[in-house]
């Protein structure tokens, strides 16, 4: 206190005071003013140099099943799958977008539209990297497939959206002639066995005699059971053999597959152990492998016959929700927005720079902390310059 008991505040050394922050600002005015003005000048700048894109899309419908006689396949029974399963037939979205991005399409779409021509592209796999950066695919919620492609004008990018669905239309197709052209090989393979064991159980079945007690025991009904449930076991294995490429042992739709198995296995077991007693036995179980090999004869050719449907179709048809149009707008950032991000963040590390600076240059004028700032600069030129010799601090 004064003389006059008037209070005196005291300065804080230790503190930063509103003033403190006032004058730094003030001191730095024209920095932190002009700098953020430059940068944004400066990304401006940049940003209307750089070549404007386009983003056309178009969405696209996958088919849900192989074709019209994989439909009236479904409805076959339990043989049904066989061949299905036997292939591995499967149609999802996914598989569709993993198409679009494959070699064979980026080669139809780099010679379509004459991309080994852009300078710089040496080799088919420079074409392909760049076409890759251009188009994009993803599976919507509901289903349908949206592909997109950027380009330099709006009609190249439209066509090459088109492009897209064209090229992937062609190679679907040619896939679901395969898949049905292996189809059909494989149910001719399995035709030719069936007809083979029709015949042989046909010509043991006349070689046994036959009695009324035997007639009794109804061996059509057990023949054509057996058949049923020899074939719903043929295709769960088979959709087992399928799974394993595609699901793990410990998932519960391939444990309830097992399940599912074991379970016609145990009831096939339980079917061939219920035969009568007696010299008729030998009668009944031939003619239950006879009805057997009858019944599968005859589903096996109606599948035959619907693969051969199948194979001369043009396969799986792409339907086009959304066919592209040229974008009327620029896909690129405003050059607005870029400036005033660009300057938003020059000014804040701008900030950030003169109250370190001047707080280090606070700290500098202490004599206790120069000590200190020589043992800081020490230890960075022994890390940055370990040729240089040490700097001694003091005595």
């Amino acid at each position: 206190m004064n003389e006059n008991n008037t209070p005196v505040l005291a300065d804080d050394d230790d503190g930063i005071s509103l003033l403190d922050i006032l004058q730094t600002l003030a001191e730095n005015a024209r920095l932190l003013i002009f700098g953020p003005i430059v940068a944004g000048l400066i990304a401006l700048g940049v940003a209307s140099s750089t070549k404007p894109f386009y983003v056309a899309e178009t969405n696209i419908m996958t088919p849900q099943q192989q074709g019209g006689a994989a439909a009236a396949l479904a409805q076959l029974g339990a043989l049904a799958g066989v061949a299905g399963a036997a292939t591995g037939l499967k149609t999802p979205a996914d598989m569709y977008v993993g198409l679009l991005r494959s070699r064979t399409v980026a080669d139809r779409m780099v010679d379509r539209f004459g991309m080994m021509q852009i300078p710089g592209v040496k080799a088919r796999e420079d074409a392909r990297d760049i076409l890759t950066r251009m188009t994009g695919g993803e599976v919507r919620k509901d289903g349908q497939i949206t592909i997109k492609v950027a380009a330099g004008t709006p009609q190249l990018a439209a066509a090459m959206a088109n492009a897209y669905v064209e090229e992937l239309s062609s190679l679907t197709g040619r896939l679901a002639v395969t898949e049905a052209q292996k189809r059909r090989q494989f149910l001719e393979k399995e035709l030719a066995k069936a007809k083979e064991n029709l015949v042989k159980a046909e010509i043991a079945l006349g070689g046994a005699g036959v009695s009324e007690d035997t007639l009794k025991f109804n061996p059509a009904v057990m023949g054509q059971g057996l058949a049923t449930l020899k074939a719903q076991i043929m295709a769960k294995e088979l959709q087992l053999s399928s799974m394993r490429g595609i699901l793990t042992e410990n998932s519960p739709n391939f444990r309830q597959a097992q399940q599912e198995l074991a379970a016609l296995r145990a009831q096939l077991g339980k079917f061939q152990n219920t035969r009568p007693n007696g010299d008729n036995a030998e009668y009944i179980s031939r003619y239950r492998d006879f009805k057997y090999n009858e019944v599968l004869f005859e589903q096996l050719s109606k599948q035959y016959e619907l693969a051969k449907i199948d194979e001369s179709s043009d396969g799986a048809v792409i339907q086009v929700v959304d066919v592209a149009v040229p974008p009327e707008r620029k896909s690129n950032t405003p050059k607005s927005k870029i400036a005033a991000l660009a300057a938003l963040a020059a000014g804040f590390v701008l900030l950030v720079f003169v109250f370190v600076r001047r707080a280090l240059k606070n700290a500098n004028q202490n004599p206790e902390n120069t000590a200190k700032f020589a043992a800081i600069r020490a230890g960075f030129l022994r890390v940055l310059m370990p040729w240089r010799r040490p700097v001694k601090v003091g005595r």
